[in-house]
């Protein structure tokens, strides 16, 4: 319990610092040290709700939240985050599934971070429709396997130049913490044992301190090019490392 914790930890400071929760990397790692399988998403959801509701306060005090991008993906990822948080999987499939969830994560957050930094970009007006059906189908995966989704609506929004690198990051912030709250109403619709989660508060701390210290990151120490650059780098690692423990 205790090198889960101190991986949380990291895993907190580097999402938190480009405004993502850090689910899908809690997910891996909640697998890799035999966490009982049920209670996996519900907590990867609480520890995502921890790390960017700091994030999201954050962004809307300083006016940086661009609503008009962020509604079209709520309107379809509210519903199917919470359509998929009800569903249960076999575990099996719940490993194959994340894996290829984290290596295209890795993937996307790579190629995202070439993106931060740049204002000076042409703005595209993207259908309401298009929109939508993008958020429903990242909040069904989201809910499915307990992840926020921010981490794939990111680099899409970037791909799209749908918004200012400002506007992306915090409507993914947003996106996260609110597909994360339905995720978590459609997991409490199955048969959870809630009272294990108790057993689990060292994590929800931790992921709180080190979201802190990944904000004070971001504003002052490191570019957000390059804390990208470390958290792709990580996740592609648990990726590598999870898929290593699906053939042994």
């Amino acid at each position: 319990m205790i090198i889960l914790t101190i991986f949380f930890f990291i895993t907190a400071i580097f999402y938190s610092s480009i405004g993502f929760g850090g689910g899908s990397t809690y997910l891996a790692l909640m697998l890799i040290w035999d966490v009982s399988f049920y209670i996996f998403p519900i907590i990867a959801l609480i520890c995502n709700i921890i790390v960017v509701t700091g994030n999201s306060i954050n962004f809307i005090r300083s006016n940086n939240t661009n609503f008009n991008l962020l509604f079209p993906y709520l309107i379809g990822s509210i519903p199917f985050a919470f359509i998929g948080g009800s569903i249960t999987i076999e575990k099996n499939l719940f490993e194959i599934l994340l894996f290829f969830i984290l290596l295209m994560a890795g993937i996307f957050l790579l190629l995202n971070s070439k993106s931060f930094g740049k204002d000076q970009i042409k703005i595209r007006q993207i259908p309401k429709v298009f929109s939508i059906i993008v958020g429903a189908i990242i909040g069904f995966i989201s809910g499915l396997v307990g992840i926020g989704g921010g981490i794939f609506l990111s680099p899409i929004l970037f791909l799209l130049r749908a918004g200012y690198p400002r506007h992306i990051t915090s409507t993914a912030s947003l996106f996260i913490l609110i597909n994360s709250i339905f995720g978590v109403a459609g997991q409490l619709t199955k048969n959870i044992v809630l009272d294990e989660l108790i057993n689990y508060w060292p994590l929800f701390l931790i992921v709180f301190i080190g979201g802190q210290i990944g904000s004070f990151l971001n504003i002052q120490l490191l570019s957000n090019k390059k804390l990208a650059l470390l958290t792709s780098f990580l996740v592609i690692f648990v990726a590598i490392r999870m898929g290593l423990k699906l053939i042994s």
